[in-house]
């Protein structure tokens, strides 16, 4: 995974290489201001060689959890998947929920 902080935008992109799945092998799940990516890879591949049958299988499940940013809602987050990377962008936290300093009086 990867993480990139695009300041003009007040966004954060994460990706993901995720070779030879498809949309409907991954989950995005977002609960208690953490969003969890997870999925299972259950790739297979079959050809002859020289005489030989050759079988490959690449099986496992994977997840990965980030903590969000105070106050980011369900539908700012933006998912895609295009030949493998899975991109998910969300709004940085706001300056509205950035720390306040309190003056002592």
């Amino acid at each position: 995974m990867d993480l990139h902080e695009d300041a003009a935008k007040n966004t954060v992109t994460a990706t993901f290489e995720l070779p030879g799945l498809k949309k409907e092998d991954v989950e995005i799940d977002v609960h208690d201001g953490r969003l969890t990516v997870s999925g299972e890879s259950k790739i297979s591949s079959e050809h002859e060689e020289n005489g030989y049958a050759v079988r490959e299988r690449k099986f496992g499940k994977f997840s990965r959890t980030l903590r969000l940013p105070q106050g980011v809602k369900e539908e700012e987050i933006k998912a895609s998947l295009d030949n493998g990377l899975l991109t998910v962008t969300f709004p940085k936290a706001s300056l509205d929920t950035a720390p306040k300093k309190i003056a002592i009086a």
